[in-house]
């Protein structure tokens, strides 16, 4: 997927109080009860219904790679859909979101300043209409991009700007050249 839609699922999987099913079958067995039959499961994974039954018995145990890699993205998707809502409501209105990376930042400002993009590793804080946002535009498939422009412009305001008390003549702030991003709620 993406690196940050991926982030903020990581993020919200925290908040689970129940370990998501390790083996294929009781993860087939889940599939199974959330989409209400076996054809349904053997559709969205791209395998035949025989094999899911299979699954289910417990009479296949090891899947292929990259069918168990599926099946654990299915899973964790549809995991505690309740414990995933609440930890959003609440990231998004009273919490925030801390964002935990390593990337190349660098602002556009005004002639004399050292606008110059650098590395920087950066464990930020960030308000809950920021964390409202950022899941709001995960919830309506926004891409990788707009996720990253709608980060910048909050780490523009929290961590340049410091919440308007410096740099209030700053006005872009770009977030490139990501090696690592953490979320957190």
């Amino acid at each position: 997927m993406s690196m940050f839609g991926d982030g903020l699922d990581a993020a919200v999987q925290k908040a689970f109080t129940r370990p998501v099913p390790k083996s294929a079958g009781a993860q087939m067995r889940y599939l199974v009860k959330q989409l209400k039959g076996t054809k349904a499961v053997a559709q969205m994974l791209r395998i035949s219904q025989r094999t899911v039954e299979r699954y289910v018995k417990d009479q296949i145990k090891k899947p292929r790679k990259d069918l168990a890699a599926r099946m654990e993205r299915e899973v964790k998707a549809r995991w505690q859909p309740q414990i995933r809502a609440k930890a959003r409501e609440k990231a998004a209105s009273t919490g925030g979101i801390v964002i935990d990376t390593r990337a190349r930042l660098g602002y556009t400002a005004p002639i004399g300043s050292t606008d110059q993009d650098r590395i920087r590793h950066l464990t930020v804080a960030l308000p809950p209409r920021y964390a409202a946002r950022l899941f709001d535009a995960q919830e309506a498939g926004a891409s990788d991009r707009e996720l990253k422009e709608i980060a910048a412009e909050a780490l523009k305001e929290v961590y340049f700007q410091d919440g308007g008390r410096r740099a209030g003549s700053l006005e872009e702030v770009r977030f490139t050249d990501v090696e690592h991003l953490e979320f957190d709620l």
